[in-house]
């Protein structure tokens, strides 16, 4: 049996918001204790995770305990040698954040979501990260004449704007990830898909310094193909981090533990990952952003985190396994997959050449039209190596 033992080169992460919610919804209350986050840095670390993100408010929700807090957890990085690798603010729970942080109608909202945000980009500094993701939850509407969009997104540029001049002046090595979601917990939010995010980012000042953070139940929740997702943002250059969980298609966000839920899609999501047969792949952290089920007590906590790892080295091996399989070689060739590395115009070609090739009776257009694709028996192999069958 091939050993699934999460290793430190895997650059496997959590959020401390992860392993520490504790069940709320909105039927009911609690269903767990608040658990530790410096305890929860030493317990991942034992798992075989990699790194830690965080919150602002998931790490340092009391003014009062602050620094001391702060030192408990570097000592528990340095005792585990985890390392901080992203770091957002929380600009939603917070009733302030009622009606949007950056975007928010509200003025002096929108100055104190930045102050907030600003703090928070020296702590993470501070810690050493190479990412700041920025998920606006809040920022939105679920009424159509409560919300100026196009001033809204001026908004969002003004921000990004300022903090990427403010990370420049600092001489930090950070960079911005845009977290997209369609809905919950406003009605409609702004950014709602990877493809939004994109078009926002190439307005920007400084648009090398900011990138995508996109996730699997985000996505989903749309509709859409996540694979497909992270394969435009690496063509793009902007999957600069993302978040894995598992979710059953286009209802609530469930972040679900990676691989639960949609399992063909999380296969193919591995696999976009490595590169999908290409030289586009993701080598960032690999960071998982799920929630224990409110039913489980702490054990099951830790057995949901440790499953996420696993799950993700389990598909890794059989994405690998479908990738160096003859078989699917020949199936690949068959289906025409590498044809479409051709450009359709080649170099010194004129379009009077494309429209003299079909010009007249010589071209059999029949013949195109009842090709064999040869897609079913290529996704069939991809489906036993899923199966564990080859």
């Amino acid at each position: 049996m091939t050993d699934y033992t999460p290793r430190p080169e895997d650059k496997f992460s959590f959020g401390l918001w992860t392993v520490g919610w504790q069940g709320v919804d909105v039927f009911g209350p609690a269903s767990r204790p608040l658990l530790d986050p410096v305890e929860a840095t030493y317990r991942l670390a034992e798992l075989g995770a990699a790194a830690v993100t965080f919150h602002d408010d998931d790490l340092l929700p009391h003014e009062s305990t602050r620094q001391q807090t702060l030192d408990r957890f570097q000592k528990a990085l340095a005792d585990t040698g985890l390392r901080v690798e992203m770091v957002t603010t929380n600009t939603f729970s917070d009733p302030v954040f009622k009606e949007g942080a950056i975007t928010a109608n509200n003025r002096d909202v929108r100055r104190y979501a930045l102050a907030k945000v600003l703090r928070n980009i020296d702590l993470a500094a501070e810690l050493g990260a190479e990412t700041f993701v920025m998920w606006g939850g809040r920022e939105g509407a679920e009424h159509g004449a409560s919300k100026n969009v196009p001033a809204a997104m001026d908004r969002f540029r003004d921000a990004l704007n300022i903090l990427c001049a403010y990370v420049e002046e600092q001489g930090y090595d950070l960079r911005f990830a845009l977290e997209p979601k369609p809905n919950e917990p406003r009605g409609d939010i702004l950014l709602p898909s990877i493809g939004h995010a994109i078009a926002l980012i190439s307005e920007l000042d400084h648009p090398e310094m900011v990138g995508l953070n996109p996730e699997v139940g985000h996505e989903e929740m749309a509709g859409l193909n996540f694979a497909h997702g992270i394969s435009q943002a690496l063509w793009h250059g902007k999957l600069f981090h993302i978040d894995l969980n598992g979710q059953h298609g286009p209802r609530f966000d469930q972040d679900l533990r990676f691989g639960a839920g949609n399992l063909r899609g999380a296969f193919w999501t591995v696999d976009a990952m490595l590169g999908a047969g290409t030289d586009l792949r993701y080598d960032g952290y690999v960071h998982f952003d799920y929630k224990p089920p409110r039913a489980e007590a702490i054990d099951g906590v830790w057995e949901s985190a440790g499953a996420c790892m696993r799950n993700y080295l389990i598909l890794r091996d059989k994405v690998q396994a479908f990738r160096s399989d003859p078989e699917v070689a020949a199936a690949i060739e068959a289906a025409g997959v590498a044809e479409l590395e051709v450009p359709t115009v080649a170099a010194g070609e004129s379009l009077d050449d494309v429209r003299a090739q079909f010009a007249g009776d010589s071209f059999d257009l029949d013949a195109l039209r009842n090709r064999s694709v040869a897609m079913e028996a290529l996704d069939q192999l991809a489906m036993e190596h899923l199966l564990g069958v080859r």
